[in-house]
């Protein structure tokens, strides 16, 4: 009996094993991982740097690094888990996983139970730990409209017509862009529009409904900035800081100041000069100003071309995806982090109104960490998969090729 039994159950376990696994290392897969390293790495130290000010006059200097290191420490090990992982297991979690931040994003409109900073209500107290549900809400999302595309993919290789796309999309988008509007968070609202259209671009919606979709959107961005007093004054302190060098033009201003000291190699580590009450919300929204002050032209360029390997990364990663969810899923990751980061810096450097958008991997905020450890361990699974796999054709995956 247990010699007969003994081949079945390793039979079984190498079968489990094959169909969890998502396959051997790849070199973009390889890339990925010290790709994200360094990234992680470096908004360790420079968390440390850009933090150690505010952080000393509470009390603890360490504070901030403290709590970051120990969201690294859940993030970490969820990238190497989810890196272990065939990608189509979340399949099965992106129901779940979506209706919990709706619920989340919901709850921190309740009175008493939202935490409000900086004027906004976006984080939820558990315990010691501060989350903001938006954060798992655009992994969520991605996750859950590569699903239910996935799922009403024609069987004959068509591609979706305009309502398999739209009803699912438009009403997710709508949901999650009210729910963050009352916060008010206008940045993330942005980010959900921009993964929602990634999504719908790589599954085929025409190129007019993309154009029309776009101008659209910043027809609405444009109108919601302009009801609310406050966002005129961040318009107003975009286009014209130094006719308000002291109200809405302080943080730009302060900021082009330290990119400026920087120089070419920078002031050194630490010796940030903007950090000490001049630049606002120096480890989070504003840390990159930090880091072209400390490290210089050549740290921030060294910063943007590990965003721009990220893509690169990326888009080979979706192109060479075996299935149609696993190629809807890395280019809408990409998107949603690439874009992320494109915006963060173009508000840091003006050449976008500030959002409060913060850089990927970089800024402080242990929620946002580790959802983007997740979403590239994710991506590092998809292409794994594909050196274990045959891709399959345009015709088979559906969307674009």
């Amino acid at each position: 009996m247990t010699t007969q039994q003994t081949p079945k159950r390793q039979g079984a376990l190498a079968q489990l094993r094959s169909r969890w696994e998502p396959g051997p290392w790849t070199n973009d897969a390889s890339a990925l991982v010290v790709v994200t390293a360094l990234l992680v790495v470096l908004g360790l130290v420079m968390s440390f740097s850009a933090s150690f000010v505010p952080a000393a006059e509470e009390g603890d200097a360490f504070a901030i690094l403290r709590r970051q290191l120990a969201w690294a420490s859940l993030g970490v090990p969820a990238f190497w888990v989810a890196a272990s992982l065939d990608h189509r297991i979340w399949r099965r979690i992106a129901w779940p996983l979506l209706l919990l931040s709706i619920a989340g994003l919901a709850l921190v409109l309740v009175p008493g139970i939202g935490e409000t900073r900086y004027g906004s209500t976006r984080w939820l107290s558990v315990g010691p730990l501060s989350i903001q549900p938006s954060e798992i809400a655009k992994l969520g999302a991605l996750l859950w409209l590569a699903d239910v595309m996935e799922r009403k993919r024609p069987k004959d290789g068509r591609a979706h017509s305009l309502d398999h796309l739209l009803v699912p999309a438009g009403p997710l988008l709508l949901l999650l862009g009210t729910l963050t509007l009352l916060q008010p968070d206008l940045g993330t609202t942005i980010l959900f529009g921009v993964i929602v259209g990634a999504v719908l671009w790589v599954e085929g919606l025409p190129g007019r409904f993309v154009a029309v979709t776009a101008v659209a959107g910043l027809l609405t961005i444009g109108a919601l900035a302009v009801v609310a007093p406050y966002r005129v004054a961040r318009i107003r302190g975009w286009l014209w800081p130094e006719e308000y060098p002291l109200e809405e033009g302080f943080q730009l201003l302060q900021s082009l100041y330290a990119l400026g000291s920087g120089g070419w190699f920078g002031l050194g580590l630490g010796s940030s000069r903007g950090k000490w009450h001049f630049i606002p919300n120096p480890e989070t929204d504003f840390i990159f100003a930090v880091i072209g002050e400390e490290l210089g032209f050549v740290g921030s360029v060294g910063v943007v071309l590990l965003f721009a390997a990220l893509l690169f990364l990326g888009l080979k990663t979706a192109y060479a995806a075996v299935d149609g969810f696993g190629r809807t899923v890395a280019l809408a990751i990409t998107v949603w982090l690439v874009g992320q980061a494109l915006v963060n810096i173009g508000t840091v450097t003006g050449l976008l109104p500030i959002t409060g958008v913060t850089l990927p991997l970089v800024s402080v905020g242990g929620s946002s960490l580790v959802s983007t450890l997740v979403a590239l361990g994710i991506m590092v699974a998809i292409s794994r998969r594909s050196a274990e796999e045959p891709r399959a054709s345009s015709a088979t995956r559906g969307g674009r090729p």
